[in-house]
């Protein structure tokens, strides 16, 4: 199998949680997933934990990258991440958080079960690679 058909068969949300309504960045990333040659599905503005973890397990999805600005990120997030866990998705999803997420509160997220966090800045060459080298094999 080439490299380009399996980046096609990556699966990924890119989901808003919360109150945030700030999605430019969301856009970027869904954009550039895209053109990665990855499949892409964006939840769009406003969406409860519960709609996140809804359309990952429905979607089957083998990435989701949440996208959170508002600060609520350390009560919205573990709530996915128990959601995830609820539906047995949780083993089997590579979860990502991009925005503003305090250095001070990357490692509860982490225990949470997000593979990895990006801030602003990070580049979108290193956020795909790091789904190219870590999307579950299916």
């Amino acid at each position: 199998m080439s490299s380009e058909q399996e980046a096609e068969s990556i699966r990924c949300l890119v989901a808003k949680v919360g109150l945030d309504g700030h999605d430019r960045g969301a856009h970027v990333i869904a954009r550039a997933f895209r053109d990665a040659g990855f499949e892409v599905i964006y939840s769009g503005l406003h969406k409860a934990p519960e709609e996140i973890v809804q359309a990952a397990v429905q979607e089957d999805v083998d990435v989701l990258g949440i996208s959170i600005l508002s600060g609520a990120h350390d009560t919205l997030v573990p709530k996915i991440m128990d959601g995830l866990e609820e539906y047995g998705a949780k083993e089997d999803t590579l979860v990502l958080a991009g925005g503003v997420i305090p250095e001070e509160d990357r490692p509860g997220l982490e225990e949470a079960g997000v593979s990895a966090i990006f801030g602003p800045g990070t580049s979108i060459e290193e956020t795909i690679e790091f789904v190219r080298e870590n999307a579950p094999q299916r």
